[in-house]
C-alpha cells in the first residue's frame, strides 16, 4: 500500500513538473491576451484578420443605421403609423447622430477603458500582494515533500488552472465579439428605450468585469499556493481557484443583469454614460 501510494505521488509529481513550464507561461500575458485577443489573431497576409471584420461590420451596421433612420422617419412623419408625429424630428437626428458617433468612435471608447482596466487590476494585484515571480520547482518540490493527500490537491488546483486559463481565451473571444458587432448594436439607439443597445453594452461591462475579477483571483489562488509551508493556503488558492471559474454565473445572479427589461440601474447608468461621452464630442 505504501509503495502504491508513493508510485502516485511519484506519477503526479510528474504531471505538475510538465504543466509548470506551461502555467508559468500563461501566467505573464492574462490581461492582454483577453482585453486583446486581437492582437493574438493574425492572418495568412500577417495583417489582423479582426480588422478586415470589424471594418466590414461598421460598414453594414452604419447602412443599417441609415436605412432605420429612413424608416422610422417616413413611418412617423409621412405614413403616421409610428410614434407621435407631433413630435419634432430632430430627436430622430440626435438619436441617429449619436448611433454613428458610437459606432465609429467605439473603438477610441474601448482602448481608453481598456487601459483603465489594465491600471485597475495591476493596482488590485499591487494591492493583495500577489507577486508574478513564482518558485514554481520549489511549490513542487514542497507538495512531494507532504505525501500523496498534498500532491492530489496540487494536481487539483492545477487542473482548475487550465480550466480556468481556457475561460480566459474564451472570455477574450467574447469581448472580441462585443467590440466587432458594436455597429450593428447601435442600431438600438435609435429606438427610444435604446433597444438591443442597452441589453449589448451591460453584456459587455459584465464580461470585462468577470475578467477584472477572475485575474485578480487566479493571481491570488497562484500567490496562496506558491506561499512557503504551504499549509491551510492550499485550500485557500483551490477555493481562489474555483471561485474564478465561477465568477462568470456569480455576475450573471446580480451584478450585471442582461435582461432587456426596462428600470434596471446599470442598464440605464452605461448606457447615458456612454451617450453622454459621445455628445460631448460631437458638440
Amino acid at each position: 500500500m505504501v509503495n502504491l501510494e508513493v508510485i502516485l505521488a511519484l506519477l503526479i509529481v510528474a504531471v505538475l513538473n510538465g504543466a509548470v513550464a506551461y502555467i508559468d507561461e500563461m501566467l505573464l500575458e492574462l490581461v492582454p491576451m483577453t482585453l486583446y485577443a486581437d492582437r493574438y489573431m493574425v492572418a495568412r497576409t500577417g495583417g489582423s484578420m479582426v480588422d478586415m471584420l470589424a471594418d466590414i461590420l461598421l460598414g453594414f451596421g452604419i447602412s443599417l443605421m441609415v436605412l432605420k433612420f429612413l424608416k422610422k422617419g417616413f413611418e412617423c412623419y409621412v405614413m403616421w403609423t409610428d410614434g407621435d408625429p407631433d413630435v419634432e424630428p430632430v430627436g430622430l437626428v440626435v438619436r441617429f447622430m449619436e448611433a454613428v458617433a458610437v459606432a465609429v468612435c467605439f473603438p477610441v471608447l474601448y482602448g481608453w477603458m481598456a487601459e483603465i482596466t489594465e491600471e485597475l487590476i495591476e493596482q488590485l494585484l499591487l494591492a493583495v500582494g500577489t507577486a508574478t515571480d513564482y518558485d514554481w520547482q520549489a511549490w513542487i518540490e514542497a507538495v512531494s515533500s507532504r505525501g500523496i493527500t498534498t500532491a492530489i490537491f496540487g494536481l487539483i488546483f492545477v487542473i482548475c488552472y487550465f480550466m480556468l486559463y481556457f475561460q480566459f481565451l474564451m472570455r477574450g473571444l467574447e469581448i472580441l465579439i462585443l467590440r466587432i458587432g458594436m455597429p450593428v448594436a447601435c442600431t438600438g439607439l435609435l429606438d427610444n428605450d435604446k433597444g438591443v443597445f442597452r441589453t449589448y453594452i451591460s453584456k459587455f461591462f459584465q464580461s470585462v468585469l468577470a475578467v477584472v475579477i477572475q485575474i485578480v483571483l487566479c493571481k491570488l489562488g497562484v500567490g496562496m499556493m506558491m506561499n512557503d509551508g504551504l499549509n491551510m493556503n492550499v485550500f485557500w488558492g483551490m477555493a481562489c481557484m474555483i471561485l474564478a471559474i465561477r465568477t462568470p454565473s456569480f455576475l450573471r445572479e446580480f451584478v450585471l443583469p442582461v435582461s432587456g427589461g426596462g428600470g434596471v440601474v446599470n442598464h440605464i447608468y452605461h448606457t447615458v454614460r456612454m451617450a453622454g461621452m459621445v455628445k460631448n464630442m460631437i458638440r
